[in-house]
């Protein structure tokens, strides 16, 4: 028999994601970020519900490489770009678009001879100061590539540090705007947040990440305030319960002591499915639809809830680790963490089944 854990992927619920940022960015192309096997959920898994995006948007060129040798023929943007220019043929074969970061990947296009030239994003740095060309350098970049064989077409783009918080976009789209003066290009710059603010941020191309798989990406709105849903519902069972007497304790360094008689449920799941070890006592949990709090601290196998709020709970009853009924971002944030963390976190150990609405959930 299976252990009664699985990651439920709703497909129905990303599409309307995707659905609800053609409503927030209208007119833009939309390329569906989905780098770490498309947030833990599943890269090929999900593809048929980002059909209507215009591209997509990872970190991994094998990835990258699958897709293509499975027929996905729209826009592939690589958003780390080249680590070396022996990979430059086999981008240009494969029709894949590139980030362009760093002064030696302009020297390694210029250098190299290549088939078919490629798409370029140049990447600008206005203040998360991780990949990203300098403002001041922005138009010497643009003028060297646009001279280049190697290069078909340029797009110009940058990530925010602090596009959730009230005043994380003013001075970055400044910057923007100062180093791309007069360059007239095809702009992407809003993620998630972006696109949340899109009336703000603005551009020709979004690259919506989070949002798409029903998490929030803003600090004091939740995911149902953005007419989101979440895709993934990390469902499990209670496996034991246990009858604790006043001042005894639960688990591994009796992290948790009973302050009156009651009953715990044990559930299958624990740090290697990829629940969080540090999550704390009173971490939420669904039980039978009911929110219940951690009880100790979670093992490699499983969790320990309080169940005082649930008399009718026992061996066999539901649980929603997180998704449909307690959002991915509540756990986290109980956890001292982010949803994002969380979801691209489950382990292979945990079956992924994908559900329709109306249709039936097949294991893959």
């Amino acid at each position: 028999m299976p252990r009664p854990l699985y990651a439920q992927i709703n497909l129905a619920a990303l599409r309307g994601n995707l659905a609800r940022v053609r409503e927030k960015a209208p007119g833009t192309q939309v390329l569906a970020a989905v780098k770490a096997n498309a947030y833990g959920h599943g890269l090929l898994r999900v593809l048929p519900a980002l059909d209507t995006a215009d591209g997509l948007a990872l970190i991994e060129p094998d990835a990258a490489v699958e897709l293509r040798e499975r027929h996905y023929t729209r826009r592939i943007l690589l958003l780390e770009g080249f680590f070396s220019e022996s990979e430059l043929p086999e981008l240009a074969q494969r029709r894949l678009a590139t980030v362009v970061h760093d002064m030696e990947q302009v020297r390694m296009l210029e250098k190299a001879v290549l088939a078919r030239p490629l798409e370029v994003f140049v990447k600008v740095n206005t203040g998360m100061n991780r990949l990203g060309f300098r403002p001041g350098d922005v138009a010497g970049v643009c003028q060297r590539l646009s001279s280049s064989p190697s290069v078909a077409a340029l797009r110009l783009m940058t990530h925010f540090a602090r596009a959730d918080e009230d005043d994380g976009l003013h001075e970055p789209l400044e910057i923007f705007d100062s180093a791309c003066k007069g360059l007239n290009y095809p702009r992407s710059l809003a993620n998630s947040a972006g696109v949340i603010r899109f009336s703000e941020v603005g551009g020709d191309i979004v690259r919506p990440g989070i949002m798409l798989y029903g998490a929030s990406p803003l600090p004091y709105d939740t995911a149902d305030m953005l007419g989101l849903k979440p895709v993934m519902t990390l469902r499990s069972q209670i496996i034991a319960v246990q009858e604790l007497k006043a001042n005894e304790s639960v688990g591994y360094g009796g992290t948790y002591t009973a302050s009156r008689a009651h009953r715990v449920g044990i559930i299958a799941c624990g740090y290697g499915d990829g629940y969080p070890r540090h999550a704390p006592n009173g971490t939420p949990v669904l039980v039978c639809g009911r929110k219940v709090r951690m009880a100790g601290r979670p093992s490699m196998d499983m969790i320990t809830v309080d169940l005082t709020d649930v008399p009718e709970a026992g061996v066999g009853s539901p649980v929603v680790l997180w998704g449909e009924g307690l959002p991915v971002d509540d756990v986290a944030n109980a956890a001292s963490t982010v949803g994002y963390e969380l979801l691209c976190a489950v382990a292979p150990r945990v079956p992924q089944v994908v559900s329709e609405v109306g249709g039936i959930d097949v294991e893959l």
